[in-house]
């Protein structure tokens, strides 16, 4: 069986209601993003993933995403990875895009990065770090991430540039999967939150 990659985007914070560029900063989670996790957790109890046994579980260590991760009842499974980090936004941590806009109006992030913090190439030299743990056995794997860090997994995860993560957009608290097609890396699901709309 040819590996894949799960992934769990955490559940909503105050920020990532308002906008703001959530990096290293530790928001906990709303009560929305709270219910988020325990639904996705029923989902992920339920077929066709029925607890994934033998499935190795990894998180980012910010409160945000082990919170998800521990309320979908994966925490007594998980590790604790650094590379799960969201992108350390620098000098425009905590900033909204309107308000980042206002002062670059031409600014693109998958373009132009951010002053400051991690680069485009360290950002995606990570996201290569977890696919090449991803594809290093024949087991699935679930992370618990953040939006910019698992879209350029999911890139990356394909061969294509980090900057395609632009096109793939990614909620809060979705689930995707990234597996194979005909022998190749291919998106198998993608910013699914149906879990949400009970």
């Amino acid at each position: 069986m040819a590996p894949r990659i799960l992934l769990a985007r955490h559940g909503q914070t105050e920020w990532s209601v308002k906008g703001n560029h959530t990096g290293r900063t530790d928001i906990p989670l709303l009560d929305t993003g709270r219910a988020g996790a325990k639904l996705l957790g029923e989902r992920l109890r339920r077929g066709p993933w029925a607890q994934l046994p033998g499935l190795e579980v990894r998180t980012s260590p910010l409160v945000r995403a082990r919170e998800t991760c521990e309320i979908a009842g994966f925490g007594d499974r998980a590790e604790l990875w650094d590379a799960l980090m969201e992108w350390d936004y620098g000098a425009y941590e905590g900033m909204t895009p309107a308000e980042i806009k206002a002062i670059r109006p031409d600014w693109f992030i998958w373009r132009d990065g951010v002053p400051e913090g991690e680069t485009l190439a360290e950002l995606s030299a990570r996201a290569d770090e977890i696919v090449a743990w991803a594809r290093s056995a024949d087991r699935d794997v679930l992370v618990f991430a953040h939006g910019h860090i698992l879209r350029a997994l999911g890139a990356r995860w394909l061969g294509e540039d980090v900057s395609f993560a632009a096109r793939v957009r990614l909620d809060p608290t979705s689930l995707s999967v990234l597996g194979w097609a005909y022998g190749a890396p291919a998106i198998e699901r993608w910013n699914d939150t149906g879990h949400l709309d009970r």
